[in-house]
């Protein structure tokens, strides 16, 4: 072979090894790219599942078909002041609420429940609820009469329930401190059907002794129960405070219970009177605050 030739067939060589590096270099870019695009997209797909769990979830319990859980931020903490902060006077206006319905609070006999040496208020409940929707409002102002929260949630009740999305709260996450009594609660399911649509989301087990303490004192499994230290059991709602006595969202509702003459000050001031009633006789009519004369007027009212 000639000088020429030789020399053509190197640079041909040369031409033919350059482009296949070139083309290397391309496909191993390609595949540097695809695995960080893959890499990006699975940051994306996380990122967005993450952002869609904690917005469904809101503030406690998963929400539903666009229905809110209420307000957040300093407009929760004007709503929780209103409910936990109910004049006195306010209440013993109310009284009964023109009704005689705290029989619905049964005397029970057993041990007394307590917790820490003090009288110890149960609840068991659910989420989803709209019954337990309804008695946590009262609950909630008449524990207030006694103690503490922090902590406490806005949440509605299940959009699949009937009446359904009633605006509430819920005990999932919140303290409570007294000096006369302890309140415990468990909120066995959220708000949200699990997967299949028949049952709802877990979120709270109970111990084996308060399963023992439902069966025994709620022999229909309604819900909420409430056991007043083994005095009294509230088992489902009170007459006088039912899901569709409540009108307006979480800040109108709140806003209300100033005002006795409000139909849901009303309902739910009432229903608070005869708990505060309940309670009431654990504590020997302790603290006189929350003790009024109209609340131990309405002792005599419950059933047993």
């Amino acid at each position: 072979m000639g000088k020429a030739s030789r020399t053509k067939t190197d640079i041909h060589r040369r031409e033919r090894v350059a482009v296949q590096r070139a083309a290397e270099r391309k496909r191993e870019q390609r595949n540097r790219l695809l695995i960080a695009g893959g890499a990006i997209f699975a940051v994306i797909v996380i990122v967005v599942v993450f952002v869609v769990f904690q917005t469904s979830r809101g503030n406690s319990g998963n929400t539903a078909g666009g229905a809110s859980n209420g307000p957040t931020g300093a407009a929760l903490a004007s709503v929780v002041k209103d409910v936990t902060t109910v004049p006195a006077s306010a209440l013993d206006q109310v009284g009964a609420g023109g009704s005689s319905l705290g029989r619905a609070i049964k005397g029970i006999s057993g041990t007394p429940l307590t917790a820490n040496g003090k009288p110890q208020v149960f609840y068991d409940g659910a989420e989803y609820c709209p019954f337990c929707a309804a008695a946590r409002w009262s609950m909630i102002v008449s524990l207030s009469r006694f103690g503490t929260f922090s902590g406490l949630k806005t949440v509605h009740s299940s959009t699949a329930d009937n009446p359904a999305n009633i605006p509430t709260w819920t005990f999932y996450g919140s303290t409570y401190t007294s000096k006369y009594i302890t309140f415990t609660s468990v909120e066995e399911t959220t708000n949200v059907l699990a997967s299949g649509g028949k049952s709802y989301t877990p979120l709270q087990t109970p111990t084996a002794d308060q399963v023992a303490l439902v069966r025994k004192y709620d022999a229909q499994g309604s819900i909420p129960f409430i056991d007043f230290g083994n005095k009294y059991a509230q088992t489902g709602d009170l007459p006088m405070l039912q899901p569709t006595n409540l009108s307006g969202d979480w800040t109108k509702i709140a806003s209300d219970l100033k005002n006795p003459s409000s139909s849901n000050a009303k309902s739910v001031l009432a229903a608070a009177n005869f708990t505060t009633a309940a309670i009431c006789k654990l504590t020997n009519n302790q603290p006189a605050t929350a003790c009024t004369p109209t609340v131990q007027a309405l002792e005599s009212q419950l059933n047993g």
